[in-house]
């Protein structure tokens, strides 16, 4: 059941009119907390377990050639919304999301570009909602989540896009290596991990690419899922919208037998690959 598409730039507060100094205010904690949201989404299956409320917060410090919702990698392409603006709205679908067995997940864009937003947030849906809470990241500002932060966080779905380190770095501009850092201190702290892996034919598909993702993961000991998610197209129009070449319109999309191939690759690892 989707309410709202997660593409979709929403009006959910009116555009600030504060002063840069009035802003700077905030931002360093005088007034109510607030950040860069892009939308939000009621989602069933993919963003955690059960049927979840989505908060999809704007900014990214990747830039992935395959990413599917480019209209989030810029902070001001959202809506400045407070803490309490967001909580405002999950707490309409409570009493459905606990009868479905679902939670709250924040998204994006990349929640740790905002830890005091992200933090917060899911401290109050998490303490005093008393929701199921997730948090979907890439991992390379996870030296930004402090313990509290983690305290208040029940799922990590962290995306590990490549083993290669070259292949990383030109998929998303950055380095692989504090993905892995953050990865093994969810380890340390028993944290529970669903690891996403997108597979992109002629670039991360390569047996020994995806056989070094698997081995990692299955080395974790907390890893208790794993998306192998099929690359495709469905934001080639958003990437035309803002100007922006897709460099990987011309890449096809896996067949069922690559996934099939992929999955197997990481359940022999002892993962359950879905």
């Amino acid at each position: 059941m989707t309410l709202i598409h997660p593409g979709e730039l929403l009006p959910l507060v009116p555009v600030s009119t504060d002063t840069p100094a009035e802003q700077a205010a905030t931002l360093r904690g005088i007034g109510p907390v607030s950040g860069s949201v892009h939308s939000w989404d009621l989602s069933t299956g993919v963003d955690g377990p059960g049927t979840r409320f989505v908060v999809f917060v704007a900014g990214c410090p990747l830039a992935c050639l395959y990413c599917h919702n480019p209209d989030t990698m810029r902070m001001r392409n959202g809506t400045r919304t407070t803490v309490d603006t967001v909580v405002a709205e999950v707490n309409k679908y409570v009493p459905f999301i606990r009868a479905a067995s679902g939670g709250f997940t924040i998204s994006g864009g990349e929640p740790l570009l905002q830890p005091d937003f992200t933090g917060e947030i899911l401290r109050i849906v998490h303490e005093e909602l008393g929701l199921h809470t997730a948090l979907d990241t890439s991992g390379f500002l996870g030296a930004r989540a402090s313990d509290a932060l983690l305290a208040d966080v029940d799922l990590v779905l962290l995306d590990i896009k490549s083993w290669d380190r070259e292949l990383y770095l030109r998929l998303t501009g950055r380095q692989l290596e504090p993905t892995l850092a953050f990865a093994h201190r969810l380890a340390a702290l028993r944290k529970e991990v669903w690891v996403r892996f997108v597979l992109v034919p002629g670039l991360t598909d390569a047996p020994e690419n995806v056989e070094g993702v698997a081995a990692f993961a299955g080395s974790l000991g907390n890893v208790s899922r794993v998306d192998v998610l099929p690359f495709h197209k469905l934001g080639a129009a958003k990437w035309e919208e803002l100007g922006k070449e897709f460099t990987l319109a011309d890449t096809p999309v896996p067949t069922s037998a690559q996934v099939d191939r992929a999955r197997s690759a990481f359940t022999a690892h002892g993962l359950n690959a879905v």
